[in-house]
Parts: structure tokens; sequence; C-alpha cells
């Protein structure tokens, strides 16, 4: 694709994302964080919202809401958004899983009276939470054999998520929906779900961006260029720049994984990029270690430790949170190695900031930002530690690291103004 197109498709799905309900893309609108819990947990919750997360993502289990047929109990997720609303932060919850009541408990919904049973579940959700703000997201990774028994088939999900669309739109029609939660990018999975048609029902297509140790954030831009392709191709004209979301994305730190500062450099990086490829919403996975095991890969997604003690992850995201409250990203600068990102960001009122790294490893940078006063710029490290200024004419050199620094400009460079106004 075109980079002049791709710039008009991500410029038009960033207009759509807000007016379906999903945040706006300034930070931290959209930074998220999946979690494990609904009832009590009132001291995660607050580091939560401490660490400048905005969204929460969490299972809506079927099989636990509905144990009598017809009859719901919804009363472990309204404590849960409850508490959610307290402290401003908002939830996807995912429409998933089976229920022994018109499934085997090992296959998921592919029968029509089990389908047509989740789509009044759905229905009857989206009518108890209506107008909470919630995004609707149906099932989890439904292309691997984990999530959709007894084996992936991309026909059986589609007729779900069709049913359950319908469903939650009858009965909240302004319901914000996103699909298929893929794991990873598994292009003939969807492929069939763009051609079925499921995009005229959502308000975004979501996907898991998960990649190896040794494939940063920035990675994912050729995907998502890819995946915009496809909407494109398959949606009509109304839907054609369809948002994507990162519905789920972490690196793990146990020991065949990332260091602990290396994941939290990949934390910012990876709202920054995504930012920066137009995804206005992008879930971290996860919030806590689910356990104690160095060795064990799923024990180690957190940005805290099970006793919740701070990772640097958490340090991470919320030095991102505070330093660019408020800003936006408008376009990636100059900044004379391919490797050296600088992005610049400007909030309403016209002020602009700088965040840059290295994907590399510690290397030198500059960028020219059109000003020639030192005092007119401030530096942090990304764990909030002032950097000294190293400008000469209005050349800003840096000394760039895995993990983004932040750059303040005093007074608007009327340089960088017009830099973003091409964009």
């Amino acid at each position: 694709m075109k980079a002049p197109l791709m710039l008009l498709l991500v410029s038009a799905a960033v207009r759509i994302a807000s007016a379906a309900g999903l945040p706006e893309p300034v930070l931290p609108q959209g930074v998220g964080v999946n979690i494990h819990f609904v009832r009590g947990h009132e001291r995660d919750l607050d580091l939560i919202a401490a660490a400048g997360f905005k969204f929460i993502r969490m299972d809506f289990g079927w099989g636990a809401i509905e144990r009598r047929k017809g009859e719901y109990d919804w009363t472990d997720y309204d404590c849960l958004t409850a508490d959610l609303e307290k402290r401003g932060l908002r939830a996807i919850y995912i429409l998933d899983y089976s229920n022994g009541l018109y499934e085997e408990a090992v296959a998921s919904p592919r029968h029509s009276e089990s389908v047509a049973a989740f789509a009044r579940w759905a229905g009857a959700a989206a009518r108890h939470f209506q107008g909470r703000r919630i995004i609707w997201e149906i099932w989890n990774e439904p292309n691997i054999g984990q999530f959709w028994k007894p084996k992936p088939d991309a026909h059986e999900y589609i007729a779900l998520a069709q049913a359950g669309c319908r469903a939650l739109r009858e009965n909240d029609p302004r319901s914000t929906i996103i699909a298929p939660a893929s794991s990873e990018f598994p292009w003939a999975f969807l492929e069939a779900v763009c051609e079925a048609g499921l995009l005229e029902q959502l308000d975004a297509v979501s996907v898991h961006p998960y990649r190896g140790p040794q494939r940063p954030p920035e990675t994912a831009a050729e995907d998502y260029i890819k995946l915009r392709a496809l909407i494109e191709r398959c949606a009509s004209p109304e839907k054609k720049t369809l948002p994507i979301v990162s519905g789920e994305w972490g690196y793990s730190t146990h020991n065949r994984g990332v260091s602990l500062d290396t994941q939290a450099a990949f934390l910012a990086r990876q709202q920054l990029a995504n930012l920066w490829q137009g995804v206005p919403l992008s879930i971290w996975y996860d919030w806590k270690n689910d356990g104690d095991d160095p060795a064990e890969n799923e024990d180690n997604f957190g940005t805290v430790y099970p006793d919740l003690r701070p990772k640097p992850a958490f340090a991470a995201v919320q030095v991102l949170t505070r330093e660019l409250a408020g800003y936006r990203v408008a376009r990636r600068l100059e900044a004379g190695q391919p490797d050296c990102f600088v992005l610049l960001l400007v909030n309403s009122a016209g002020a602009q900031k700088l965040a840059a790294w290295s994907i590399t490893g510690p290397q030198p940078g500059s960028v020219d930002i059109g000003l020639d006063v030192p005092g007119d710029v401030a530096i942090v490290d990304g764990k909030g530690q002032p950097l000294a200024v190293n400008l000469e004419q209005t050349r800003l050199h840096l000394a760039l690291a895995p993990l983004p620094q932040y750059i303040t400009l005093k007074k608007p460079s009327r340089a960088l103004a017009a830099a973003a106004a091409r964009n």
C-alpha cells in the first residue's frame, strides 16, 4: 500500500473510532491492560489507575453467568463495572467460552441451539449494561485450538459472531463491538472473517499481535498495513476505514523471554508504535504475574509481581502516561538512522513533545527541532529522571536507548508545526 493512501486510511479510521465509542487516539485514553478477576482486588484497581491505564480487558464468561437456562446472574460483573467506574476505567468484556447447558463442555458453540443461546445471552448483557460504555468483544483467539474446540473453524466462529452482533445491536443499538480477537495475524482466518461480511457489523477489528522476544513492537507495522488493505478490499464503502484494535499483546519475562528492562521498554513502545500506526486502543498482557515460576512463560507477563510489587514495566507505563497525557502522535521525524524513532506529539492547544528511542540498543540520534535555545527544551528518561539538553543551533542531539525518553518543547516550534500539518 502506498504511504499517502495508508495515511488517509489511518486518519479516517481514527475519526470512525471516536464516533463508534472507541477512545480518541490521545494518551492515555487508549492505554489498557488485561486482568483476571471480578470481585474485590481493590488494591489492584487502585494501582492500575495510578499507572495511567484507562481500560481493562476481562473474560465475560458465559458459563459462569448462565447456570440455568435463561437465567443470568450479572452480580460479579455489576461489582467489577462499578469498581472500574469509580476509578475512571472502562471495560472490554470478552463474550466467551462455552456453556455446558447447550454444548458439550469441550466444544465451542457450533450447533443452532447453542449459537442461539449465546446470542440471547449476549443481547441480555448488552441490555443490562446499556450506557456503561463497555466494549464487547466476541470470543478470544478463536483461530487456535486452545480456545475454539474441538478445533478451529472459521465458519463456525463467523456464524457465532454474526448472531452475537445482531443480538447486541438489537438490544443496544449503540453497542461498541470488536472481533475476531485473533491470536497473531492468521491471514487465512482473517480473510474468511472479512470476506464473510462480518466487518459490516463491527466497530473495529481486534487482533493480538504477539511475536517472539526478538521481534520488537515496531515490527507490527507491516502487519497492520496488510490488515488495513484486507479490510479495504473486503468492506463496504462505509466500513473500508474500520479501525484496528490491539486487543492483547505482551512480552513475558520468563527465563527464555525478555529481560525486565526490555519488557518495560516494549510496553511503552507498543503504545507509541500502535498510535503511530493509527491503532487507538492497545491492551497490554498482562496486569499481574500469574505465578512465581521464573521458567514458566504464562507466569511472567505482568507489570507487577503477584504480591503487587512493581516491575520496571509499571514505572515505564506510569511515566509514559504522565509525560504524554493529552498528546497524540502527529508524525515520525527523521532522526539520522532507521533504527532511531522520534515521534512528534501535539495536544489540543498546539503544545509539542517528542518521544524518542532506539530499536537496536544505545546509539546517538539527532533531530532538527527548529529551536536554538537549550532552556526551551526539557528531557526526562523513561524512568522520569531529567537528562541534559545537547542542542547545537536547532539540532537536538540525543543519547537514545530502548526505553523511550520524552522531550518537552517549552515553546512551539514553527518547523515542527509545519511538519505535523503535512501529515
